[in-house]
């Protein structure tokens, strides 16, 4: 599969000498676009493989990885079963509004019942409710993303450096284990506090040509300022790429600040991976009255 890669123009960059990209692995799918495609790829066969019919998963009321396995779980003939954190809000908003209508059945438990999903009473309660099915982690992130993430990176992505932001850790594993060892992998997370993302992903590479750069959070997981809109909408109207609030923004604000501050040395190259969840800006829009690139 051939993936698009654009080059960025910034001023800031040709000052800097520095080249930069971006792989548009976004394109892939309407709803299963970025990392999700290949981080469910495996898990899915594994799933046909041991003959299951349904497939749970959990995630947040505006998660990309909820859409995308709804998306998929209909293509291939699964059922799909979605476990939200939080309370039931109507009417839907969009990205649970597209994933029950690719015919996910969504059940809501509180955040307190959420920190046990990885338990096994609470999991055993989930199949004594729904019957059997494949488990998906959150995020989908496990052995098998790991591996389907390997294969975002191809022989043309030569670059100095590769850029991806971090959620649950398993796209970044994969494009540690598929890197050059002349590479350095940087992972920019979007969440607060990143040590135990550290040791996942520890757990999961295979190499040690990578390093977290923290300061990109904008708070914690789907935090946002004027800042970070403000630098979205500029990128869409100056590049005409969009990117999402909660991901990709927050990787490329890093990238972009650290050539500024003269991270990077002259000359380098850097590929940024576009791991998609436009779709997510859409109900970031409705709920906050942003006006963010949408699809």
């Amino acid at each position: 599969m051939k993936i698009k890669t654009q080059q960025i123009s910034f001023s800031l960059l040709k000052e800097r000498k520095i080249n930069l990209f971006i792989k548009r692995i976004d394109l892939i799918h309407e709803y299963v676009s970025g990392n999700k495609w290949y981080k469910l790829k495996y898990n899915f066969i594994e799933a046909e493989k041991r003959g299951y019919k349904s497939i749970l998963t959990f995630g947040g009321a505006f998660s990309n990885h909820i859409l995308a396995t709804a998306n998929l779980a209909k293509e291939k003939g699964f059922n799909s079963i979605g476990i939200i954190r939080g309370e039931r809000h109507l009417p839907l908003n969009p990205t649970l509004a597209l994933a029950v209508n690719q015919g996910m059945k969504i059940h809501y438990v509180s955040r307190n019942d959420y920190r046990l999903k990885h338990t096994v009473d609470f999991l055993e309660k989930l199949k004594s409710y729904f019957g059997d099915f494949y488990l998906m982690p959150e995020g989908g992130s496990n052995n098998l993303a790991v591996k389907g993430a390997a294969e975002i990176l191809d022989l043309d992505d030569t670059q100095d450096y590769v850029c991806c932001a971090v959620g649950t850790g398993g796209t970044m594993a994969g494009i540690i284990n598929s890197s050059d060892k002349n590479q350095k992998v940087l992972g920019l997370p979007v969440i607060k506090g990143s040590e135990s993302l550290e040791a996942d992903v520890l757990n999961w590479a295979t190499k040690s040509n990578y390093r977290f750069i923290d300061n990109y959070s904008f708070g914690g997981y789907a935090k946002v300022n004027d800042d970070l809109i403000e630098f979205i909408n500029n990128f869409y109207k100056t590049q005409e790429i969009p990117l999402d609030v909660v991901y990709t923004g927050k990787m490329m604000f890093g990238i972009i600040d650290l050539v500024a501050k003269d991270y990077f040395r002259e000359g380098s190259s850097i590929l940024a991976i576009h791991t998609g969840g436009i779709q997510g800006n859409k109900g970031m829009n409705n709920k906050f009255g942003l006006h963010l690139p949408v699809i």
